[in-house]
């Protein structure tokens, strides 16, 4: 409606003009109900050229959309593990902080686990102690094997001393014997040195081995245990926690509510454009945005990206041909953030909102290869988003009237 005003001061009013004050036509006498198209067709055929194209040139440079929306990212809160709910530390609705705790699940299992594995640590330092002590035992039974060997030793030496000097006064009988008994000795100093190179290794191999594997299935054990207790993951706010001592959460098929991270929905805005402006949309366009949960303000955005994909064409690979007629049309996805760092602040996170961006051909109109003809396209084209600002202001004041009076409940 404004775009039709507008071109009709300039195609009719100048047409009616020209009936009246040259041709000396009146309305009620030769300009009439039935005579307007006749007397004014010049002016009302181009009025309505002149706002078919002025309406094309504002959406087609300064794209519009009410497909914007504030979203935000929701965290779901689930255990690592299937279990039965124990306690419960937070409402319905909370703000909590990182690490806090927010239910436990029950722990039995787990604890006997963590206990189990501490027992084993303790019973393997038992063992240590055990096998430190045989290492002194086998040290002792070594010295006392070097001693009777060393006794025998003597023994056959003199005896076989004297049989050299006066063979025969010693019997062979008795050599023989003495021999045998220092290799006996020398046998059992052989098998003390291997208990106690036995005991040594278990003590520095054996042992300690067995206490990193304890320690390993002490430390598995935590984790385990662990998982029973479901920490915030960051800063937010818990919302729709409904679960209560006694429920089963599996984190496969039921969550046990939503955490919002702290600022979440409070950095950008996602607007949907359509796939016309494809050309026209480009990152740095000026814009500005009216959210329903902030009646009658404008705030001052700019697009920081454009999303190269159309979400509509995406599909995954199965055993169905994808037919293209069965495809609904997409949007081009724009994220703008708003100029003032606490634009967003009062507006509600997944606030839906209207979206007008501007084209701005500034540095084109200021390049010296810029004809003057072309300056003055560029100008007429950054002069029609005043129209658009002026049109989505208009929608920011009728917006609560919209809501409230005028849309069914």
């Amino acid at each position: 409606m404004l775009e039709l005003l507008l071109c009709s001061m300039l195609t009719v009013l100048p047409d009616y003009l020209y009936r009246r004050y040259v041709q000396g036509k009146r309305i009620g006498k030769e300009i009439t109900l039935f005579s307007v198209w006749f007397e004014l067709r010049w002016g009302i055929t181009a009025c309505l050229m002149l706002t078919i194209s002025l309406i094309t040139l504002i959406f087609y440079f300064h794209p519009s959309t009410t497909s914007a929306m504030l979203f935000f990212r929701t965290i779901p809160i689930a255990p690592e593990t299937v279990g039965r709910v124990a306690e419960v530390n937070v409402g319905y609705s909370a703000p909590v902080t990182k690490g806090t705790v927010l239910f436990r699940l029950d722990s039995a299992k787990q604890e006997a686990a963590v206990e189990t594995a501490r027992r084993k640590i303790a019973e393997v330092d038992a063992d240590l102690v055990a096998a430190k002590a045989d290492v002194v035992k086998a040290e002792a039974q070594i010295a006392q094997a070097k001693s009777d060997y060393q006794q025998a030793k003597d023994e056959l030496d003199v005896k076989t001393e004297l049989q050299r000097r006066n063979p025969g006064i010693v019997p062979q009988r008795d050599i023989d014997k003495l021999q045998v008994a220092v290799n006996g000795r020398q046998a059992a100093i052989d098998a003390a040195v291997a208990a106690k190179e036995a005991a040594e290794a278990r003590v520095t191999t054996s042992l300690p081995a067995d206490r990193s594997s304890a320690e390993a299935a002490l430390a598995q054990a935590q984790v385990e245990y662990d998982k029973t207790i479901v920490r915030a993951g960051v800063d937010g706010r818990v919302e729709q926690f409904l679960l209560r001592p006694g429920d089963i959460v599996n984190p496969l098929m039921r969550p046990a509510g939503i955490l919002i991270p702290a600022g979440s929905g409070q950095r950008g805005l996602q607007a949907g454009f359509g796939q016309i402006e494809a050309q026209v949309l480009r990152p740095g366009m000026v814009a500005e945005a009216a959210c329903t949960s902030l009646p009658w303000t404008i705030i001052p955005m700019v697009v920081v990206n454009v999303q190269d994909y159309i979400a509509a064409g995406q599909f995954r690979g199965g055993e169905q041909l994808v037919d293209a007629s069965a495809a609904r049309p997409g949007t081009i996805l724009a994220f703008l953030e708003p100029l003032d760092p606490n634009g967003l602040a009062d507006v509600t996170a997944g606030s839906s909102c209207i979206v007008n961006a501007y084209t701005s051909n500034h540095e084109e109109i200021a390049a010296k290869d810029t004809t003057t003809s072309q300056r003055i396209v560029l100008h007429t084209i950054d002069t029609v988003g005043l129209v658009h600002a002026m049109l989505l202001r208009i929608q920011a004041l009728l917006m609560p009237i919209k809501t409230l009076v005028l849309s069914s409940h």
